[in-house]
């Protein structure tokens, strides 16, 4: 499973912090640990330096940024849409390289947002970011880390998951 570093405790983030989970980050340190989890920062994959001026995408979504018809500028004005496309492509390759099938990715960002609006905040936080729109694109399953229990803590376990039962 490919998931955003700064979930981990990587200070990945645009503003050189983690940003764990309650929920998410000691059951994705588990499967780490267990060498089923691979942590990608797809911005700094991209070349941007840590910290760095927040992002937005401005007349889209993450799709419409890899299909060029809207671009990501930092709070500074400059252009970093070609960052964010090559972060998601090493992001895929790294998914791929590792034979991931699921991804999850940091909400709320507009590299790894997963577009998908959350219960207690509805029409909040729904972001399809550039790197999930490519991961999805090519057919990983992309969930963001407030759909963790869905995925980690029930899912696999379910179906077996695990070294045995490899959920990637």
């Amino acid at each position: 499973m490919l998931c955003s570093a700064c979930l981990l405790g990587v200070r990945c983030r645009y503003d050189g912090r983690a940003k764990t989970h309650p929920v998410a980050t000691p059951e994705l340190e588990r499967l780490l640990r267990l060498g089923l989890v691979v942590p990608v920062c797809p911005e700094q994959l991209g070349g941007l330096p840590t910290p760095r001026p927040p992002a937005r995408i401005v007349g889209g979504d993450g799709q419409d940024v890899v299909l060029g018809r809207a671009r990501v500028v930092s709070e500074d004005g400059r252009d970093v849409t070609s960052q964010f496309v090559r972060g998601a492509e090493e992001a895929l390759a790294v998914a791929r390289a590792a034979g991931c099938r699921e991804a999850v990715l940091k909400s709320d960002s507009p590299s790894c947002g997963a577009g998908r609006d959350r219960p207690e905040a509805p029409g909040e936080g729904a972001i399809l970011g550039v790197t999930a729109a490519v991961l999805r694109e090519h057919g990983i399953r992309v969930l963001d880390e407030h759909a963790i229990g869905d995925s980690l803590c029930g899912g696999w376990r379910k179906r077996g998951g695990g070294p045995a039962g490899d959920p990637r």
